[in-house]
C-alpha cells in the first residue's frame, strides 16, 4: 500500500520505517526542511535500536521524505497523522497541528483514503478531523478516519511495532477496518516474521499479533486508560517503596511477591525516582482534563502525579541527609535520560534532580551513553559532560545513578571506590544489592531498601570466610 507519514518526531520515524520494512510504500512528510535534509542524507535524529538499520536499508527505495504534504496525500492510501500534541497550561492536549494537518491534506482527497491519527489524543478527535476535512472541501464519501494509537516505548520502539502486543484499529465504517487489514496483514498474517531479514523478535514476543476493532472513540480512549493506568503501576510501587523504607523491609522483595500475582504481573513494578518522558506526563494530564470536561473527577489520576512528584523530592532528602549540605559538593551523576535506552530527557527526572542540585549550589559531572547532546542544549553551565561512568566518579562527593542503563549495573566497583572522594553512591534505579555495594566500602542508598553499613558488611564477609 501507499503510506504517508506526517511528522518526523518520534512516532512518525518509527512508524514510517517499520511500515517500508513490511512492504508498504512510505512518504515520510515533515515542513522542517534541516530535518527532512538531515533524513536524506543518512543522519538518524533520534537514539533508537534497530531504526538506523532500517533507515538505511529503505532510504530512496520504500521510504521517501518530503515536505510537499498536498502531494503526498494524494498519492497515498493512507494518511497518519504523527504530529505532537504538547500540553497546553491547563493541561489538556494542544491539537493545533493536527488541525493543521487536517485543513492542509482535505485538498488533497480526491479518492477514497483513510485519515489515520497516530498522535496520541483525547477522545472526539476523530470526529474533529473529520469536521475539519469537511469544512475545507472535501467529500465525506471519499474517506474515513481511524484511530491507531501507538504502544511504543522509547528504546525498543521498532520491535513495539513490529512484535505488538495488540494492534488497537478504531474506526466507523467496515471500508475502512478493511484498509487498515490490508496495511498490518503482513503482521497479522505472520508473513513478516517468516523473512530471513526480519528484525530479531523480543523474549517474550507474541506472533501474530492480535488486531482488535473497536469505535474511534474506545480506540482513544485505550490509548490514554493504558498509559494512566501503568503510570498508576509505578507510582503504586514507589509508595509502597516508602512504606519499605519506613518498617525496615526490602522492597525488590516485596515487589516479587506482587509480581508473581498473575493478575497483577511483574512489569512496571520497579521503584525509582519515578516516571518521565513524552508520554506518561502529557497524557495523565490530558487524560485528567477530559475526564474533567466530560464531568468526572478523575482524583486517582491527581494521586498518580502528586506521588511521581515526590518520589523526586524524598530522593533530594535521602541525599541531604547522606551529604548534609549540598553547596560546594561534587556529584556524579550516571544518567540524564529519562529511561535507558533513549536520548530522550524530555521531562526526565534525572534531569530534573541536576537541575534542583544545581540550584543548591553542587558541581555537577554528568555521563549518559545516548542523552549528552540534548542535556548540553538545556544544561548549558554549571555541568562537566563525561566520556564514561569513571570519569564521573573522579573526585566526587557522592555519585548519583538516575537512569537505567545496562552499562550501569555492571561497573567495576573497586575501581569505582578507587576514583571517589568519598565512596557513596545514591541508586535512585536499584541496580545494586546494598549487601554487594557495601563489602565492596561504598555508602551506598537506594529506594526502598535498608542502607547495609559498610563495616557490617566487611564484618559479616570475614566470618563468612571464617
Amino acid at each position: 500500500m501507499r503510506v504517508a507519514v506526517v511528522g518526523s518526531g518520534y512516532v512518525g520515524l518509527v512508524t514510517g520505517a517499520c511500515f517500508a520494512d513490511v512492504g508498504h510504500e512510505v512518504i515520510l512528510v515533515d515542513n522542517d526542511a534541516n530535518k527532512l535534509a538531515s533524513l536524506q542524507n543518512g543522519d538518524v535524529p533520534i537514539h533508537e535500536k534497530f531504526l538506523p538499520e532500517l533507515l538505511e536499508r529503505h532510504r530512496g527505495g520504500r521510504i521517501k521524505f518530503s515536505g510537499d504534504l498536498l502531494s503526498a496525500t494524494q498519492q497515498s492510501d493512507a494518511v497518519f497523522i504523527a504530529v505532537g500534541t504538547p500540553p497546553t497550561e491547563h493541561g489538556d492536549a494542544d491539537l493545533s497541528y493536527v488541525e493543521s494537518v487536517a485543513h492542509e491534506i482535505s485538498a488533497g482527497i480526491k479518492r477514497y483514503k483513510v485519515i489515520v491519527e497516530k498522535s496520541t489524543v483525547p477522545v472526539y478527535t476523530s470526529q474533529w478531523i473529520r469536521t475539519i476535512l469537511t469544512r475545507n472541501g472535501a467529500d465525506p464519501a471519499q474517506f474515513d478516519v481511524v484511530s491507531n494509537p501507538e504502544f511504543l516505548r522509547e528504546g525498543t520502539a521498532v520491535t513495539d511495532f513490529l512484535y505488538p502486543d495488540r494492534i488497537v484499529v478504531g474506526v466507523e465504517s467496515e471500508k475502512a477496518a478493511e484498509v487498515m487489514r490490508e496495511l498490518y496483514a503482513p503482521l497479522t498474517s505472520g508473513w513478516y516474521y517468516g523473512r530471513a531479514d526480519s528484525i530479531p523478535a523480543p523474549e517474550p514476543a507474541k506472533v501474530p499479533p492480535r488486531l482488535i476493532i473497536t469505535s474511534t472513540k474506545s480506540a482513544e480512549l485505550i490509548k490514554h486508560a493504558s498509559n494512566a493506568f501503568l503510570a498508576m503501576k509505578i507510582s503504586f510501587m514507589n509508595a509502597v517503596a516508602s512504606i519499605c523504607e519506613s518498617v525496615g523491609a526490602n522492597v525488590e522483595q516485596v515487589k516479587d511477591g506482587i509480581g508473581s500475582d498473575s493478575r497483577i504481573g511483574p512489569k512496571f513494578l520497579n521503584p525509582g525516582i519515578g516516571y518521565g518522558g513524552s508520554c506518561f506526563p502529557k497524557d495523565l494530564m490530558a487524560f485528567r482534563a477530559v475526564a474533567k470536561e466530560n464531568g468526572y473527577d478523575f482524583r486517582l489520576l491527581e494521586e498518580v502525579i502528586r506521588i511521581n512528584e515526590e518520589q523526586r523530592h524524598r530522593f533530594m532528602r535521602k541525599a541531604r541527609s547522606v551529604l548534609w549540605t549540598f553547596r560546594g559538593k561534587r556529584i556524579g551523576v550516571l544518567g540524564l535520560a529519562f529511561k535507558g535506552g533513549t536520548d530522550d530527557i524530555r521531562e526526565s527526572p534525572a534531569m530534573l534532580l541536576v537541575q534542583d542540585l544545581l540550584r543548591e549550589g553542587c558541581h555537577i559531572c554528568a555521563y549518559d551513553p545516548a542523552a549528552i547532546e540534548r542535556s548540553k542544549e538545556v544544561l548549558k553551565t554549571g555541568v562537566e559532560f563525561a566520556k564514561d561512568a569513571y570519569q564521573t566518579a573522579k573526585g566526587a562527593d557522592a555519585l548519583m545513578i538516575l537512569t537505567e542503563w545496562e552499562e550501569f549495573a555492571s561497573l567495576d566497583l573497586e575501581r569505582l571506590r578507587s576514583l571517589m572522594k568519598f565512596p557513596i553512591i545514591l541508586d535512585g534505579r536499584n541496580l545494586y544489592d546494598p549487601t554487594v555495594m557495601a563489602q565492596h566500602g561504598f555508602t551506598y542508598h537506594s529506594i526502598g531498601r535498608a542502607s547495609v553499613p559498610a563495616e557490617v558488611a566487611r564484618l559479616e564477609k570475614k566470618l563468612e570466610r571464617a
